[in-house]
């Protein structure tokens, strides 16, 4: 069915960003797709549908595996554009098998439950270390003091990347991420392309060092690939590197301070929470549900398909919310209770089928070293002022969140 023109979904109204969860309920009680014309898209709002398309292949992330531009009824993106789409095209989240398959197959040995495992002492290490910090000055941003370092430190330890070089990482992600918004402004391409072509720089200088002096990191393990592998180019390995960084910490950011605000709004259940540290596991899961860093994924029509009786051709693209279907009461009942004991948790925060998130125990790990550092050294932690939610509506996210330690 086509959205009316008084649809509630509207990603750039400031008050839809605030709380979208009202208009996603609209959303679902208008039918299984909603055709979307300010994005040319087919939006998707329940559970049962995303689950199902996010494993169905006749989507995908990328259709130029099979189709031409022009064959697929779509313009040439930007020349403009061109080094973010080089950066972009090459990583394993826009590419589909096999090359997909072989990308993820040497990344996803870094990723194991035994590497995890080994890394569960620096993780809780540094979550304490950054707690203690915030402890110490009597309260700050638990964005910039602890949510943000924590995930940035972790993925880039294990990448390699030298300590005095991080500064640059989050100030790059943030710029290239801006392109996965709704139809970004030019000068959001601008920022996207210029970060594209200096983090592209510094990869290829830092691949070269570690050529001549390799390491015990993925990096060198890429650079190792790709010498017994000529599938795996220069341009794979740093596109790879990027997709890692910037997906290996902004879920975790966004998921840390989206659920330290949704926890100071329901005071009972934080209290739950400080009173019963077992809570921790479910708590985290209720959080990603509650209010889910990542609202939106995309995926192009590789192949005629149909949801409820209306057909969506081959060239179109869907938009799968995730927010939404995260709060779809055939499968939450009472979705918009925050209920950190929620057992039954099936939400899609990290995606599914073969673009699952592959560090979603790492992000795991970070999110119950964080929170239990915090409810262990700043059981006083509270909110200093209400947070200015970010413009952004596909990644979900907050200025800051400034607390006070009493």
């Amino acid at each position: 069915m086509s959205g009316p023109v008084d649809l509630a979904f509207d990603p750039w109204d400031p008050a839809f960003v605030a709380d979208p969860y009202p208009a996603y309920a609209e959303l679902r009680a208008r039918g299984r797709v909603v055709r979307y014309e300010p994005t040319d898209q087919w939006l998707v709002p329940h559970h049962a549908d995303v689950s199902a398309l996010l494993r169905d292949r006749r989507l995908g992330r990328t259709y130029q595996h099979r189709f031409s531009h022009e064959e697929f009824g779509r313009s040439e993106p930007p020349a403009a554009h061109e080094p973010f789409r080089t950066l972009n095209d090459h990583g394993m989240l826009d590419l589909e098998p096999p090359d997909h398959t072989r990308i993820r197959r040497l990344v996803s040995k870094a990723f194991t439950p035994r590497t995890v495992e080994r890394l569960k002492p620096y993780v809780r290490g540094l979550a304490d270390e950054l707690v203690g910090g915030l402890v110490r000055d009597g309260g700050g941003d638990l964005l910039t003091d602890v949510a943000e370092p924590l995930p940035v430190a972790v993925i880039a330890e294990m990448l390699g990347i030298p300590e005095a070089d991080r500064g640059q990482l989050r100030p790059w992600s943030a710029a290239i991420c801006g392109m996965y918004e709704l139809n970004p402004a030019e000068d959001t391409a601008a920022r996207a392309v210029r970060a594209s072509v200096e983090f592209s720089e510094y990869l290829r200088e830092l691949i070269a060092e570690r050529r001549g002096r390799p390491g015990d990191d993925l990096i060198s393990g890429l650079i190792a690939a790709h010498d017994e592998d000529d599938r795996l180019t220069e341009q794979g390995m740093i596109s790879t590197a990027v997709l890692l960084l910037n997906a290996g910490h902004e879920a975790t950011v966004n998921a840390t301070v989206n659920g330290w605000w949704a926890l100071f709004r329901n005071p009972a259940q934080l209290a739950a929470l400080r009173a019963d540290h077992s809570l921790i596991p479910t708590a985290i899961e209720e959080l990603m549900r509650y209010d889910t860093p990542l609202q939106l994924f995309e995926r192009w029509v590789l192949d005629d398909i149909e949801i409820d009786g209306t057909v969506i051709p081959r060239g179109a693209e869907i938009a799968m919310l995730f927010g939404s279907a995260n709060h779809d009461p055939a499968v939450f009942p009472d979705p918009t209770r925050l209920d950190l004991a929620r057992a039954d948790n099936p939400h899609i925060s990290f995606s599914a089928g073969i673009h699952y998130c592959i560090g979603a125990p790492l992000a795991r790990l970070e999110l119950a070293a964080s929170m239990t550092a915090l409810l262990n050294r700043a059981p006083t932690l509270t909110l200093a002022k209400d947070p200015a939610r970010k413009p952004n509506f596909v990644i979900r996210g907050l200025e800051g969140l400034s607390v006070e330690v009493r």
